[in-house]
């Protein structure tokens, strides 16, 4: 059994605690983190989000900042009415960080003890895909509401989101659902293309017996809006894929509110 969360007043706070996570990169965790954070801000939410991918740190970028002086900044960085943090604000960051598993541990704790995140409703956490020694240290340090598991419709994905479902069961972790990144394209005429597969992510929930939270399409304007630094919910407020996120944070609220049951079963391979 692993040691629980341990006394945090930097996080007191915070009503709840949301880690993002995936069991392998390239399914669009980072931009979920984003846009889901913006959605439930703008549902009339206090959050803050943090970025606990050490060695790819990306939410600098998505929300159009750069390196600040950690001598004169307040941290946390604040942009469309959140709170946000990252190790890519620093100005070594864009050199490349070379550490190994106890530093990167380091990192994530201190970006929970020693930032005051003040008062959020939520703190959405953006963790680094696998199961490795970020994610043991934020159930090691904070009581988290849950973690919420974001994967792409096809086998690949799934064997190893439910890996990452299994570690935070393991952590006496709540899984609050799952999400499905990337789930078709509607073209230019009309019709939809499921690329990558479909309803996978709706499988792995029902076979794990945890929450569908919904599904998000594809849409190049997602990626274009990361890079001008403006996330999807913000700059096309009316498109499929600001909507899915928008009811998907309503789903989280609720999810939350209800969170705190017993844990549930491992869950085999």
């Amino acid at each position: 059994m692993q040691p629980g969360p341990t006394a945090n007043p930097a996080l007191d706070g915070v009503r709840h605690i949301i880690a993002i996570a995936s069991g392998k990169g390239g399914v669009g965790k980072s931009t979920v983190a984003a846009n889901l954070a913006l959605a439930l801000q703008m549902h009339g939410q206090r959050v803050g989000l943090m970025d606990a991918d050490i060695y790819g740190p990306s939410i600098p970028m998505m929300f159009g900042l750069g390196h600040v002086d950690p001598h004169t900044a307040n941290f946390p960085v604040q942009k469309f009415g959140l709170k946000l943090m990252s190790l890519g604000f620093l100005p070594d960051a864009g050199k490349g960080v070379l550490l190994r598993g106890p530093m990167v541990a380091k990192w994530v704790g201190t970006f929970l003890t020693q930032i005051n995140w003040g008062e959020l409703d939520y703190l959405v956490i953006d963790m680094p895909p696998g199961t490795g020694d970020a994610q043991l240290t934020l159930c090691q340090t904070a009581r988290l509401t849950g973690a919420i598991i974001v994967t792409t419709p096809q086998d690949v994905s799934l064997i190893d989101a439910v890996k990452a479902l299994n570690m935070f069961r393991q952590l006496r972790t709540p899984v609050l659902g799952v999400i499905e990144n990337m789930s078709y394209f509607i073209g230019d005429d009309g019709k939809r293309y499921e690329i990558f597969r479909y309803g996978g992510g709706r499988k792995l929930a029902t076979e794990t017996g945890v929450a569908f939270l919904g599904e998000v399409p594809i849409d190049p304007r997602v990626s274009q809006s990361g890079d001008i630094g403006e996330p999807i919910v913000r700059t096309h407020g009316d498109t499929p894929v600001a909507k899915a996120y928008f009811a998907i944070a309503t789903a989280v609220i609720d999810a939350a509110a209800r969170a705190g049951s017993e844990a549930l079963p491992e869950v085999q391979l």
